[in-house]
């Protein structure tokens, strides 16, 4: 059981980062099903190690340069997976007219002005909104933002239905139907990286993260039935964007 569940986890590592992942871990359509439960945990890491550059940079550079680092860090973990996933899907979005072409243009490997533009925007709102935290919550912020917003992802996993027709496409489905169990799973690994930021601003984060996913999620459902790969990557990127938003946001006058 044990051994199962943390190949399901080393699993969701390979599948979402570049990071090393012992030998013995196999790969399978089935387990990368029940690997999506962990989405959320390597979003803990990945933020744990912008998070680590941050600490380590800021001790040398001003918060500006110690947050562009970070964010550096983080997307060279990555590999930029789910910033290609938001370039895709807004280029399917922007240019296409009913769902075969939105399908059509996301699968495409090229980068439209669309994807440009929306990828430059949210490098800079990243940018720009890490750097006007406080400094001192800026490393919780990242561990936060990245764990919360792969599970904004995950929800779409659980209500929401696979469209691709075609399994060659670049971006195969994590996971057909997650579990309420599941989902409670990739929730334990969220409520922790909260409650390191103060209880308004964790609560105002999380309500802006929420309502973008809500409204990522409607149009997906308008215009494809369901989400894509892609669509994950879309969403993770936004509501990520969302949660520091409302960590930010002066709500009291």
């Amino acid at each position: 059981m044990l051994r199962h569940e943390l190949e399901y986890f080393f699993g969701a590592i390979r599948f979402f980062t570049r990071l090393p992942v012992p030998g013995w871990v196999g790969h399978s359509a089935e387990a990368l099903n029940h690997s999506a439960r962990y989405f959320p945990a390597v979003g803990l890491i990945v933020g744990g190690i912008g998070a680590l550059v941050y600490l380590c940079a800021v001790m040398l550079w001003p918060q500006p340069v110690a947050v562009l680092l970070s964010m550096t860090a983080t997307i060279y973990a990555t590999g930029a997976f789910h910033e290609d996933g938001l370039a895709d899907t807004v280029d399917g979005f922007g240019g296409g007219w009913n769902k075969l072409r939105i399908l059509e243009i996301m699968k495409d490997s090229r980068v439209g002005s669309y994807g440009v533009v929306a990828m430059v925007l949210a490098l800079l709102g990243k940018f720009t909104l890490l750097s006007s935290l406080d400094g001192a919550l800026v490393p919780f912020a990242l561990i936060a933002g990245h764990a919360l917003s792969r599970f904004c992802a995950t929800t779409l996993l659980a209500t929401m239905d696979y469209v691709r027709e075609d399994m060659q496409s670049k971006a195969k489905p994590l996971a057909t139907r997650l579990s309420v169990g599941a989902m409670l799973v990739g929730l334990a690994f969220v409520l922790p990286a909260l409650g390191f930021l103060p209880l308004a601003k964790g609560l105002a984060g999380g309500v802006m993260a929420a309502l973008v996913t809500l409204w990522l999620a409607a149009k997906f459902r308008r215009w494809l039935g369901g989400y894509t790969g892609d669509c994950l990557g879309a969403t993770q990127q936004l509501s990520e964007i969302a949660f520091y938003l409302g960590l930010l946001a002066n709500w009291l006058p």
